[in-house]
């Protein structure tokens, strides 16, 4: 008896299987937060050179005298988007203190020391380590090393989880996000931030594409879909976490420490073997031939939900070990790129940071809601085509908006669509490397969306989209050449992945 067999016996998302998907659920919220945590800490502020002398320069005008001084001391930008030049400063060679300098003893020279404004954030890294001018593009290799590190850790931990299981990857994962994500608020310098970033890029990720894994393979076929997008939300709910913290907090140490915190509460969720605690994926143990332990599982998932199972529901047919493949036989490319980068351009786009952000964020529970009512309706890799061409061209804050429901819509279907193209011996891995190629598309997206700056402008705000907004479309289109997986049992071997569609 295959295990979507057991399960139509045992209840397809009973009521064991909905107590451990919400404690994989839980997690989720924090990865969201993760996920998207640089693009706040690092956010750039408006700024300007400080002026050499004035002890207690800020970039709030005090006053007529101060006003004075800095129209003479700060170029203005030639940026029509900016109201200062942001880099460079006058120096004369009379008294800074005097207002009326003649203009033909001063000298345009490169500043080293910024004040900014402090109304959307008291301090940022990007503010207190001075990331700005020759050093902007720092910001964005920040980015682009969290997301190399998500990318190593998907593959990692995918592999990991496939060789020693889900619940003792996943618990590793936690240990290490814990201790890296509480050390990061206290780093002195970025060469250590970017370090810590590293880190818990790939272990938060890699503990997220786990709990997919394992949440997937509690439930039946018909309610695949359900499990693989309503996660999605908690993800969602990440972000909406973020951008409240960050709205009411405004101090990048405090806001790391805040999304901190909650991890500390998910190590006891899996820790044990109770009832309620998360097991190990009985599915990946029938397929290492641990007959015994998952036999156990189901007997305790049958006892809650109350149903009686027949003796023999797991035999040596059905436990038979399943020949372990190479994961590059299943490989497949996966392309993120508009989702991140249109929620990095968040800030580009004009208004409050936060009422953006937060608007972003809340665009995903529609996303997932539509893909939830359509999945089953249209089939997979249709709609997530529809979805990827929907996230084109968003110039505007409205439009943005269309098309970052779109990209999340499709963030989602693709989770359940690649989930359900692996077969059980290698599913965890398969996703892990998936979304390593997805990865790709994230360690660009921070300097795509920093493109804008270094143009300049009206068309530098709006080029970023555009760049995402033709990506998308492509991506969209190639997914038309994978197999359907609409209403299909999951392949457990390699063989049956190979037959698949």
């Amino acid at each position: 008896m295959k295990f979507d067999d057991i399960l139509s016996k045992l209840g397809e998302f009973g009521a064991y299987q909905k107590r451990l998907y919400l404690l994989l659920c839980i997690p989720a919220i924090s990865v969201g937060s993760f996920m998207m945590m640089l693009i706040v800490v690092m956010e750039t502020p408006e700024h300007r050179c400080k002026i050499p002398g004035y002890e207690n320069d800020t970039y709030a005008v005090q006053g007529h005298y101060h006003q004075g001084l800095i129209n003479v001391t700060i170029p203005k930008s030639t940026d029509l988007t900016k109201k200062y030049d942001q880099c460079h400063i006058y120096l004369y060679n009379d008294n800074y203190n005097d207002t009326e300098h003649n203009n033909e003893n001063r000298t345009l020279t490169e500043c080293t020391e910024w004040v900014y404004e402090q109304t959307t954030f008291t301090e940022t890294f990007t503010s207190k380590t001075n990331l700005v001018c020759k050093d902007a593009l720092k910001t964005s290799h920040a980015q682009m090393i969290f997301y190399f590190g998500v990318l190593l850790g998907d593959f990692l931990f995918g592999v990991i989880a496939d060789w020693v299981g889900r619940k003792k990857s996943l618990y590793i994962a936690l240990i290490i996000l814990i201790a890296s994500s509480f050390a990061v608020a206290w780093i002195p310098n970025y060469v250590g931030f970017v370090i810590l970033q590293f880190i818990i890029g790939g272990t938060s990720h890699g503990a997220f594409v786990v709990c997919c894994v394992l949440g997937l393979e509690l439930v039946g076929p018909t309610k695949r879909v359900w499990v693989g997008l309503v996660i999605q939300g908690f993800f969602a709910t990440g972000l909406v976490y973020l951008a409240g913290i960050g709205y009411f907090v405004q101090q990048w140490q405090y806001i790391d420490i805040a999304v901190a915190i909650p991890c500390i509460f998910y190590l006891p969720a899996i820790s044990g073997n109770r009832l309620l605690l998360i097991p190990e994926s009985p599915r990946w143990l029938i397929s290492q031939g641990r007959r015994y332990e998952a036999n156990n599982i189901i007997r305790k998932a049958a006892k809650v939900n109350k149903v009686v199972l027949p003796e023999n529901l797991i035999d040596s047919r059905t436990t038979e070990r399943s020949p372990q493949g190479q994961i590059w036989h299943l490989f497949t490319s996966k392309v993120f790129l508009m989702y991140y980068g249109v929620t990095m351009n968040s800030g580009n786009i004009g208004g409050n940071f936060f009422l953006n952000f937060f608007l972003f964020a809340c665009m995903e529970y529609p996303a997932y809601a539509i893909a939830i009512f359509f999945l089953d309706k249209v089939g997979r890799k249709k709609l997530h085509c529809a979805c990827m061409i929907l996230a084109l061209y968003p110039l505007t804050l409205t439009l943005a908006l269309i098309g970052k429901l779109g990209a999340s819509a499709a963030f989602g279907i693709i989770y359940v669509f690649s989930a359900e193209l692996f077969p059980t011996v290698v599913r965890n891995a398969g996703m892990g490397t998936s979304s390593c190629v997805a990865r790709i598309g994230g360690m660009l997206a921070p300097y795509i969306a920093k493109s804008g700056s270094l143009v300049g402008g009206n068309f530098g705000k709006a080029l970023p989209l555009v760049i995402f907004g033709a990506f998308s479309i492509s991506a969209g289109l190639l997914c038309l050449l994978l197999p359907e997986t609409l209403n299909q049992k999951l392949p457990d071997t390699l063989e049956e992945g190979r037959r698949f569609g």
